[in-house]
């Protein structure tokens, strides 16, 4: 898989590439992680906190409702962060009939937990499936 990380001034964008099923989330924690480190004095440590969250939870519902493939893209800047998921898949609706990976127990609560960490989301239709994105703000110093 191949990253890629412009940090040529502001804003700072991550594209990647997302393995299929169980490995996604944590490859993608993973490197958000590494691009957090690298811009640390952009993003407060507590912000880079839910924002990890936030990616882990895209990232999780794209792999168990819908079919890839799946990809990341970050783009950071003072006081400003967008997450975009794209998959596979042009349903609109909660759930792929052909998604790669299924739930054992409750779940349903991703996207209440992203709205509650301050995110905007919006999801709309790409070239070869949708995108799920979500804003994160805060006040930059």
């Amino acid at each position: 898989m191949v990253t890629a990380i412009a940090s040529c001034g502001c804003p700072s964008t991550m594209h990647l590439p997302l393995p299929a099923g169980a490995p996604a989330a944590r490859h993608a924690r993973q490197n958000v992680a590494r691009m957090l480190a690298l811009e640390s004095a952009v993003c407060p440590r507590a912000v880079a906190e839910d924002l990890l969250l936030i990616v882990s939870e895209l990232v999780t519902n794209a792999v168990l409702h819908a079919h890839g493939p799946y990809a990341l893209t970050v783009s950071l800047e003072p006081g400003r962060a967008g997450i975009a998921v794209t998959d596979g898949s042009g349903d609109m609706k909660a759930r792929s009939p052909d998604a790669g990976t299924r739930r054992i127990g409750p779940g349903g609560r991703g996207l209440k937990i992203v709205r509650a960490l301050g995110a905007d989301l919006f999801v709309s239709r790409s070239d070869r499936g949708k995108q799920v994105v979500a804003v994160l703000t805060w006040q930059a110093q």
